[in-house]
């Protein structure tokens, strides 16, 4: 990994960060060492915001570079590999929560590692991600919440999915801020993740 390109990321040096991971595309540096690097500065900006040196601008700042250098990267992805698409995932922030910046740094992750994310954005109804479970048949749903009242949309959710008699179908992990062990036996999901490599992680597993 580059520690000069981790620290210009965490430090949300947009320009630097951007110039910099087209250099590398153009010296024909790797993709996975470019993504390793985006991932090691996400997980310093997240540290800096759970310490409160960074806020919510902060947080949302570091998402709009990462979605820059995914920009960059993605079609050179493509080029190396026509990667046949390994599953189907459901993204979701739950009703009640407008945070997007752990999801979209999942589903980036989940994206560079060929599956088939369907994002369904923040602030997302039950209702709705039943709908789509119907539409796209996904092996995996993720339920993405960083506030505490997020917990009982999660179990709400998840009680709506088994009331369409769905639940036997697909895999469901949460993630966010707080979530923990006690939190993933109340809303009764299979798994939590702390990370986006976790998430990955539990989809090989799942699918």
């Amino acid at each position: 990994m580059d520690e000069t390109f981790i620290n210009l990321m965490a430090d949300l040096k947009e320009q630097e960060v951007l110039g910099l991971t087209k250099e590398k595309i153009a010296r024909g540096v790797s993709h996975i060492d470019i993504l390793d690097s985006a991932r090691a500065a996400m997980e310093i900006v997240g540290k800096r915001f759970e310490t409160g040196e960074y806020f919510l601008p902060d947080l949302i700042m570091a998402g709009e570079i990462l979605k820059g250098v995914s920009e960059i990267v993605k079609p050179y992805i493509k080029q190396e590999r026509e990667v046949k698409k390994k599953g189907r995932v459901i993204m979701a922030t739950v009703e009640g929560d407008i945070h997007d910046i752990g999801k979209d740094i999942v589903i980036f992750m989940l994206d560079v590692n060929g599956y088939e994310v369907y994002d369904l954005g923040v602030d997302v109804p039950a209702e709705r991600i039943v709908e789509k479970i119907k539409e796209v048949s996904p092996q995996v749903i993720g339920l993405s919440g960083f506030l505490t009242l997020a917990f009982d949309a999660m179990k709400r959710t998840i009680e709506e999915i088994e009331r369409a008699g769905l639940r036997d179908r697909t895999k469901i992990m949460i993630g966010g801020g707080q979530i923990d062990e006690r939190v993933r036996e109340y809303v009764r999901a299979d798994a939590y993740g702390k990370d986006a490599i976790a998430a990955v992680n539990l989809c090989r597993k799942w699918i």
